[in-house]
């Protein structure tokens, strides 16, 4: 069954904006598992402009469900982190240092030699890892390659097409892509413009994805919705792929 992960990251963008600790990111993580989130994900960027790394340690005194973190792991600040806070798992995107949002997924058959290096890095210290990747059959063959447990596909191209009503089109890249990743015996993720509007058809064509990370959209439509209804709404989408 697909897990939901919530992305706390805008939770922690509206705190930083007024300084001080409102809305307090520990209290909302715990309401969300409370509410049914069976994972909570932060991605700390070098500038902290949302997630602090203080805040990491912080989560991982009170997460009780699985405590996912992204980011790059060419810096050494961040593998650092990773390290000291052991994670259940952490999800490697090649993000810039001043990247507004994740845009892309690894190149896995030019960064082949990295990727063997870093991930052997994180499973030494008992850390499940997952690679973000696109959803082309050639690099999740390489990531294959790689040692990884998981990947994670890059999923705002679906949420595009999805939107302009090119539904079939749109999953069709995934859905090839998933099933090369399971038979080749890796884990799979998905994350990125995943709503309310899209996930139950992501979800009904690939029923065996491990998990799926929100926020934004989770969070945007915690602001009408409510956090607990909204969480329950998303999980109901997961779970019975309708809303």
């Amino acid at each position: 069954m697909t897990r939901l992960s919530v992305n706390i990251n805008k939770i922690a963008t509206l705190r930083n904006s007024r300084g001080g600790n409102n809305p307090d990111l520990v209290q909302v993580a715990k309401d969300c598992e409370r509410f049914g989130a069976e994972g909570i994900t932060v991605h700390p960027r070098p500038d902290e402009r949302h997630i602090r790394y203080q805040d990491v340690y912080d989560l991982k005194q009170i997460v009780t469900t699985e405590f996912n973190i992204e980011g790059n792991p060419k810096e050494q600040k961040f593998v650092d982190l990773v390290l000291a806070t052991k994670p259940e798992q952490v999800t490697l995107v090649p993000d810039a240092l001043d990247q507004l949002t994740s845009n892309h997924g690894w190149d896995t058959i030019k960064e082949q030699a990295y990727l063997k290096e870093i991930v052997s890095v994180f499973k030494k210290a008992g850390i499940r890892v997952s690679i973000f990747v696109d959803p082309i059959e050639a690099m999740v063959q390489a990531a294959a390659t790689t040692g990884t447990d998981r990947i994670e596909l890059y999923t705002e191209g679906f949420a595009k097409e999805f939107a302009a009503g090119q539904k079939d089109k749109a999953v069709a890249p995934y859905l090839a892509a998933a099933k090369l990743a399971k038979n080749l015996g890796l884990g799979i993720n998905g994350g990125h413009d995943l709503d309310r509007s899209n996930l139950a058809f992501l979800i009904k064509h690939i029923p065996y994805m491990d998990e799926v990370s929100i926020g934004h959209a989770l969070i945007c439509d915690a602001l009408y919705l409510g956090l607990e209804n909204t969480i329950q709404l998303y999980k109901r989408a997961i779970n019975n792929h309708s809303l």
